[in-house]
């Protein structure tokens, strides 16, 4: 991913929260027969390792699993994002010379995949996704309110994934390249906005 320094996040806290709240990663493989990519809901355990594990599964029918990986394989977190408006830029009203651009949050996570098929971690895995997403609600569901054969049988069906984390990228685009007008008025638009995505982003450039 093209980094520039000032929308550089190197700090893994903040790395880590912006993989945490997004729902559903990307994971890309490469190998003899090219590129693949499934979008998959993924946990970060941060106690394995000196960035953290990524947790999986994927359909067992799904043939990337079975395609040996010819290198790291990429998972990638899209944050919010926005379309900017050059009509918010004060500099529109003097010169002109402004043009519109794109504004997001986003990290990439690389690391050498394993799948792995043995029951007893698929269980575990998807118990700890499974509680991740029901803990808000108020009624929450957990896997052994299923009938044990039932669930067995759905694990048969897929396998798991897990990738430690080798190197982590982010990029924070919240125009830093902009003057402080432009930014303050980037903001206010964004949070005028009706768009979640815009409203998230504009509580992001806002701390």
């Amino acid at each position: 991913m093209y980094v520039p320094p000032n929308f550089r996040d190197d700090d893994l806290k903040s790395l880590h929260a912006t993989m945490r709240a997004v729902r559903l990663a990307n994971v890309v493989t490469a190998g003899s027969s090219g590129v693949v990519a499934t979008p998959l809901p993924l946990f970060l355990d941060d106690a394995e390792g000196p960035h953290g594990v990524l947790y999986g599964h994927m359909a067992r029918a799904n043939p990337q699993w079975r395609m040996a990986p010819a290198t790291d394989a990429l998972a990638i977190f899209m944050g919010p994002d926005a379309y900017v408006t050059p009509s918010w830029y004060a500099s529109k009203k003097t010169d002109g010379k402004v043009v519109p651009t794109w504004n997001y949050v986003a990290v990439h996570a690389y690391g050498p995949v394993e799948f792995f098929e043995d029951p007893d971690r698929l269980l575990g895995v998807v118990t700890r996704l499974t509680d991740l997403h029901e803990g808000p609600r108020a009624e929450r569901w957990a896997v052994s309110d299923a009938p044990e054969a039932f669930i067995r049988a759905q694990l048969r069906g897929i396998v798991g994934l897990r990738l430690p984390i080798a190197r982590l990228e982010g990029k924070r685009k919240l125009s830093q390249n902009r003057p402080a007008e432009d930014r303050q008025q980037v903001t206010s638009g964004l949070a005028a906005s009706e768009r979640a995505s815009d409203l998230a982003l504009a509580a992001l450039m806002a701390e």
